[in-house]
């Protein structure tokens, strides 16, 4: 299989579908689930679909460490392409490597202004991402998600955070970002389901109605496939 191919078939394409286009540029997403349900490898599989199609990814975390982040990457592209046959795979994973940069924070030394001088310098790198993962950051206060919002705006990038909540099924956002809600474009919600990992969509932009996403997280590799 080739990548061109591989990338058009992605249930990635599936998801933007259900989300009206995506989350888009400029905008902050925010993916809610009880603790190892899948966020994280949610989010890395959202991460490896950018990468595989020639973008640049910048991953924050403040509450894990560069090396079990680049574990996790490894893990998520090795069952990829173990079903998908990718041709030339140890070309591609080397040059998804190149364009991905994690970077670990304190969570107490960690600002906006963090944020923006860790893109500054990808930028100078010669490798300006388009898609932003920020983990951890799920004591951030409104001030703070404004701050990472006016430099997702800025800056023409996706950003996407996690947060996690107290039961398996997601009723509603947890307190510490239940007045921040408007600051999201999109909020989906990862909830265990029989055979998988359901996906939910709480928010999508101004849409009123909130379409299926007809996508889900595999319970053994936690890759998304079409449910």
């Amino acid at each position: 299989m080739d990548l061109d191919f591989l990338t058009a078939r992605s249930p990635v394409r599936l998801l933007e579908k259900g989300l009206h286009g995506g989350l888009g540029k400029g905008n902050l997403g925010l993916v809610l689930a009880a603790h190892g349900v899948g966020k994280t490898s949610f989010l890395v599989g959202l991460a490896v679909d950018d990468l595989l199609r020639g973008e640049h990814v910048l991953h924050v975390v403040l509450d894990q460490t560069v090396a079990h982040t680049r574990a996790h990457y490894d893990t998520v592209f090795e069952d990829l392409v173990s079903h998908a046959q990718l041709e030339d795979e140890a070309v591609v994973h080397a040059e998804a490597d190149r364009r991905r940069s994690i970077r670990a924070y304190p969570p107490a030394a960690f600002s906006a202004g963090k944020l923006r001088e860790a893109v500054k310098i990808e930028q100078e790198a010669g490798g300006r991402p388009a898609l932003v993962i920020l983990e951890g950051f799920d004591g951030a206060t409104r001030d703070e998600l404004q701050d990472v919002g006016s430099l997702a705006q800025e800056l023409g990038v996706e950003i996407w955070l996690s947060a996690s909540c107290a039961t398996e099924q997601v009723q509603e956002l947890p307190e510490s970002l239940a007045a921040s809600r408007d600051l999201f474009g999109v909020i989906v919600a990862l909830e265990p389901d029989g055979q998988s990992v359901a996906l939910r969509a709480l928010k999508d932009h101004e849409n009123p109605d909130v379409a299926a996403l007809r996508v889900a997280l595999d319970p053994k590799s936690l890759l998304l496939v079409r449910s």
